[in-house]
């Protein structure tokens, strides 16, 4: 890795290496003629959105049937999902998940005392379906696949590499006639941390992985990197975004000192654990009669919201203490119990104080039911994709279940066309160059403007929409983007300036489908 050129060609460059990535990234390597680039900003391969979620990945129960889970899928979306990406996950994922993940990855889902895969149930789940590996789903997920990636000859993984622009000949080509050519990919202008510099990435095909943009929140489940690099990417080079609007919030997260500190799955609330408010009384009743503390994600949030305004509290609890036993909340629920005691509360004693939270984007790059995007030999899946399936709002645990089913059907479709596809001439795409760039960035500004993006979108385009607040946020927005814009132009490239720069363009994108959308669909509600 020391002696990386500034131009690296490839076969196929994956840009993220979570759940969607790495199966995507897999499935190609049975060509074993493919080079296949994977890039993550992270220090290592396994520091993903995928590596933080708890819950589950939905399978299929002794009584469920692809047509039930359709139903819950579009009863959870408000009847706005793409019926046909809907059908897809239900009739391929749960084949996928015992084919890949349980079979060939081996990964350690928990067993119940028979010995069998245990099955649970989750928020909207008309059955119990959930597979889990306690309430750390994703981390034995990333293990397996990241696992399965180091093993491969023909996978090479880049870590610290931070993309910064998708390369498309239209915009970058020194031949001044693409402009006139069909928008296309040909990969990536990438920087290397560690050796702070630009390479240029060509590819055949492309592949944005890239996770979600919780972090353009104030508070939020997702991980540092999650500041919408991907969509941010993708529509500077001209890709269709739809769905924007559409970012759930988790309703637990653990709430200490005035912040969200990390998720508290909605499997507790599967395994019976009740909210309460801050005088210790149960209110979901009041608010969702037929689901109570079981009702869709944006419900219980909403629900949550409008009980600490009635009760003006900070917070509400969750309590697992009275329902499960000490013994089996450290055998079910570890991660979240032992982080708990780090803040001084055990789980297992008294109730857990949460919050709301930005925890998944629903919109994102559009795609077909192959993961292609609106640009030649771009494609898009995970969290950064929005193939319909989620329509106004997901179901609990059917993300990993997309970026799978996803991952694999991009793979398909890349090794069924690359044979046709020739890369770029290098001497086409001109080198990084950032002229003027002479002055460091400035941590203070970096720092000041990324949390006004935060408290911006935190109070004007969180879980209840205004008009005024919508256009407040449009307006705030737009001008910090032009500072931050001038800012990035003058100064050195760093990896913060470049999530600040992706984060309030994705703000923008977010703010912008919440302020056209008039009517309340799912995880967004409009006031008036």
């Amino acid at each position: 890795m020391n002696d990386l050129p500034e131009v690296i060609e490839c076969d196929v460059l994956l840009i993220g290496c979570g759940v969607a990535g790495a199966i995507a990234a897999l499935e190609l390597a049975k060509n074993e003629k493919l080079r296949i680039v994977v890039i993550t900003k992270a220090d290592n391969a396994l520091e993903s959105n995928t590596y933080h979620a708890q819950g589950g990945i939905i399978y299929q129960g002794p009584d469920d049937s692809p047509d039930k889970l359709a139903q819950d899928l579009i009863r959870a979306g408000d009847g706005l999902n793409n019926r046909r990406a809907v059908q897809i996950l239900a009739t391929e994922g749960p084949r996928l998940v015992r084919e890949l993940l349980i079979e060939k990855y081996g990964v350690p889902f928990t067993l119940n005392e028979n010995h069998e895969l245990e099955l649970t149930r989750e928020a909207a789940h008309s059955t119990s379906r959930i597979l889990h590996a306690n309430d750390a789903t994703g981390r034995a997920i990333q293990i397996s696949l990241v696992k399965a990636l180091e093993a491969q000859p023909n996978i090479e993984i880049l870590t610290h590499h931070v993309a910064v622009d998708l390369l498309t000949p239209a915009h970058h080509s020194l031949d001044r006639l693409a402009i006139y050519e069909p928008l296309s990919c040909v990969g990536a202008y990438v920087f290397d941390r560690k050796k702070n510099v630009v390479r240029t990435i060509l590819a055949k095909a492309t592949v944005l992985a890239s996770g979600g943009l919780g972090q353009i929140y104030l508070h939020t489940t997702n991980p540092e990197g999650a500041t919408g690099d991907g969509l941010a990417m993708a529509y500077r080079a001209g890709a269709r975004i739809i769905n924007a609007e559409y970012v759930q919030f988790h309703p637990t997260t653990f709430y200490y000192r005035g912040r969200a500190r990390f998720l508290i799955s909605e499997a507790l609330r599967g395994e019976g654990a009740r909210l309460l408010n801050i005088h210790m009384e149960p209110f979901m009743q009041h608010y969702a009669p037929q689901w109570q503390e079981l009702a869709p994600r944006d419900v219980v949030a909403r629900s949550i919201h409008q009980e600490m305004l009635r009760t003006g509290a900070t917070h509400v609890y969750l309590d697992i203490a009275s329902v499960m036993s000490p013994d089996k909340i450290a055998e079910r629920f570890p991660t979240i119990r032992e982080l708990c005691l780090q803040y001084g509360l055990d789980p297992a004693r008294e109730p857990i104080p949460v919050v709301p939270s930005a925890h998944y984007f629903c919109g994102g790059v559009w795609v077909d039911e192959w993961g292609r995007t609106n640009l030649e030999k771009l494609y898009a899946i995970g969290e950064v994709s929005c193939t319909g399936v989620h329509g106004a709002n997901r179901l609990g645990s059917a993300s990993m279940l997309e970026g799978l089913v996803w991952g694999v059907r991009a793979a398909k479709d890349i090794l069924e066309n690359i044979e046709g596809w020739s890369r770029i001439n290098p001497k086409n795409i001109p080198p990084w160059i950032k002229e003027g760039a002479i002055e460091s960035a400035d941590p203070a500004l970096v720092e000041h403007d990324m949390a006004t993006i935060k408290h911006t979108m935190w109070y004007y385009v969180g879980l209840v929409r205004t008009r005024r607040r919508l256009e407040r946020a449009l307006r705030d927005l737009n001008n910090l983007l032009q500072d931050i814009d001038a800012f990035y132009r003058t100064t050195q490239l760093d990896p913060e300036l470049i999530n600040l720069r992706n984060a309030a363009t994705a703000a923008i994108i977010v703010a912008r489908a919440a302020w056209e959308n008039r009517e309340s669909h799912g995880a967004h509600y409009r006031e008036n």
